[in-house]
């Protein structure tokens, strides 16, 4: 009998979420740390949510998680971004308080039942007929399991680069270890090289922050978390600033491209690509004459702010000269350097979309080491990791999020039917049913699954369905109401949203909803009807875009056909006539687990799809089954 049911090697954001999922539903587990004091760390942007990545957030809260109550408690400015474009790409993003925030997750992992902390570096998975059964500890002491779920982040053999300045270490040049990505080369499992970096932090007080731009939150009641019922007040919440680079730091920094760690031959991994370094953006990007930089504060706690877009790893004197040429930086201290990380990262295309290699057994993969960026990615990972090593436990299906379904479903599918040769990062351009994956739905979509496997309580589950009621009421009622336009306060309100030229009868208030540049809220105002001003706001978006939104479901439901013809990783194609050349190896490579994943792998044309449509029919490829 094993010592525990699941190890979690990591404490960054996909080990917590999967560590937790874990021991919330049951099992007995294990977190494996390098440092107890780097759990929850963020050390990179002082920031969670964004574009695509704030509705993973609201995505993890519909399951159960932790990161979005985190984020909630421990922000220091909430702003709901692209608030004047279309629902599907509005996205909540909260400055953090970084000390906060690790502090917070911390107590919370230690205080978890059924989740054991331990401070140690893992040298080894240990594998038995391609089984995963525990892990191999540097004092040589081994812990075995039933599953071990996998979330080092970029502490892989990781190496701190500035300029030719190479140092092994994970991020702030902490602890790494070269023998467990070497573990997993000897039992089968390929990894690749990455980079990230990061940018100078700065003393706040030496800013000229009159030089800047100031960037406020948006002044309502916005949260990552349903259950979060109080947030930062708003004349509490701290600003961020924008500034830009100059002529002047272009120059520097394209004169001394050699030094950099990128530039002369020291970084031997892809960088990302819609993260890159300041070098890398000045070389790509030459018809710019100028970047925009955002200015973080770090934590109430401490005197630095985090220059968002800057990060180098051009040599420390450089970092001087350019940081003195930005605006409001030119008598700036720099308190931290920037520098670049290479660490080892596993090819995704060895993972089911399950989350679970395709090469060993019971072995998970979740966060940066599947080739992903971002605390959000990693997070999303690391729930469905924890989720699924424990209901295969537990002899009961997987967790499978389809891409209409979640954002979290749309960065598994990506990373098991593209794979990635760069740090991964989610975009809204991604989800071709992005307005459906919206931040006001995602509970509606996703608080389902949640419940089932466990991570969602009763309490929770019926303040949902109470929510729901009161939003159908709602949507009933606006059909139903019929407003009157001679109303002084509905023809004033209709008036400012631009329709001066209106008939003095009566129309549903639905019908009004549907037009542009009219809000629900308002609306509801101007004719005395009160409703909550979250689910007027869902109304409003379901009303306004029921047209776009049953088309995206349509389409959906065609996918999700597809989705349903399972092919299986043991599929074999060599039975299979007349699929193309390039089909057949994309096919074998990439081993898709249905046909809907088999469309989406590029190379895979067709005519290859008729082809394998008719061979599941008949009932060929199943042989090695």
């Amino acid at each position: 009998m094993s010592e525990f049911e699941i190890i979690v090697i990591g404490g960054g954001h996909a080990g917590i979420e999967a560590a937790l999922a874990a021991a919330r539903m049951g099992h007995k587990t294990m977190l494996v740390t390098l440092s107890m004091e780097n759990i929850g760390k963020m050390p990179c942007n002082p920031s969670v949510g964004g574009p695509a990545k704030g509705i993973v957030v609201r995505e993890i809260d519909a399951l159960g998680g932790q990161m979005p109550i985190t984020a909630d408690r421990t922000a220091l400015q909430f702003k709901m971004l692209n608030s004047a474009k279309g629902p599907g790409v509005r996205a909540l993003r909260v400055q953090s308080d970084k000390l906060a925030y690790k502090e917070m997750m911390q107590y919370v992992v230690t205080h978890q039942e059924n989740l054991t902390v331990l401070a140690a570096m893992v040298t080894r998975i240990n594998v038995t007929n391609q089984t995963v059964t525990g892990i191999t500890l540097a004092d040589g002491s081994v812990i075995t399991a039933d599953a071990v779920i996998l979330t080092t982040g970029t502490y892989m053999a990781g190496l701190n680069m500035i300029s030719a300045e190479v140092t092994p270490g994970g991020p702030d040049r902490e602890k790494t270890t070269n023998e467990l990505s070497q573990s997993l080369r000897d039992n089968g499992i390929a990894t690749m090289r990455l980079k990230t970096g990061t940018p100078p932090r700065v003393l706040t007080a030496s800013i000229d922050f009159s030089k800047t731009v100031k960037e406020e939150g948006t002044d309502a009641f916005i949260a990552f978390s349903e259950t979060t019922k109080e947030i930062r007040p708003f004349a509490e919440q701290v600003p961020c600033y924008q500034t830009w680079t100059t002529p002047e730091t272009h120059e520097i920094i394209l004169s001394n491209l050699n030094r950099s760690s990128m530039y002369s031959g020291v970084v031997k991994g892809v960088g990302p690509r819609y993260c890159p370094s300041i070098e890398d953006k000045l070389v790509r990007f030459k018809d710019k004459p100028r970047h925009l930089l955002f200015l973080e504060p770090e934590s109430l706690r401490m005197d630095t702010t985090y220059v968002q877009g800057f990060s180098t790893s051009l040599p420390r004197d450089v970092q001087e000269r350019m940081t003195h040429t930005l605006p409001g930086f030119e008598h700036c201290i720099i308190k931290k350097y920037a520098y670049a990380i290479e660490y080892d990262a596993i090819d995704p295309i060895q993972m089911q979309i399950t989350e679970e290699s395709k090469i060993i057994r019971n072995l998970f993969t979740a966060g940066q080491v599947n080739g992903t960026s971002g605390y959000e990615e990693a997070a999303g990972q690391g729930i469905i990791a924890g989720i699924n090593a424990a209901r295969k436990l537990e002899g009961k299906p997987p967790v499978i999020l389809r891409r209409d379904q979640a954002y979290i479903g749309v960065l598994l599918d990506d990373l098991t039917t593209k794979g990635t040769l760069e740090p991964y990062r989610l975009l809204t351009s991604r989800a071709e049913f992005r307005l459906l994956l919206r931040h006001d739905n995602a509970e509606q979509r996703l608080i389902d699954v949640g419940r089932e496997v466990g991570l969602i309580n009763d309490q929770r589950y019926e303040a949902y369905e109470k929510k729901m009621a009161a939003l159908h009421d709602l949507e009933e009622k606006l059909d139903a109401t019929t407003l009157e336009l001679d109303d002084p306060k509905i023809s004033e309100y209709l008036d400012e949203a631009g329709y001066s030229d209106h008939p003095h009868k009566g129309v549903h208030a639905s019908d009004l909803i549907r037009r542009p540049n009219i809000s629900c809220v308002k609306l509801l105002n101007a004719a005395g009807i009160e409703a909550d001003a979250r689910i007027a706001d869902e109304a409003e978006i379901e009303i306004k875009y029921a047209g776009y939104i049953d088309k995206a479901r349509r389409e959906a439901k065609k996918l999700e056909a597809m989705e349903d013809q399972k092919l299986g990783l043991d599929f074999n194609y060599d039975e299979v006539e007349n699929l193309s050349i390039e089909g057949r190896q994309k096919l074998m490579k990439y081993r898709p687990e249905t046909m809907g994943q088999a469309s989406r792998i590029s190379g895979v044309n067709p005519a290859d799809l008729m082809v394998l449509a008719v061979a599941l029919k008949q009932g060929k490829g199943r042989t090695t089954a």
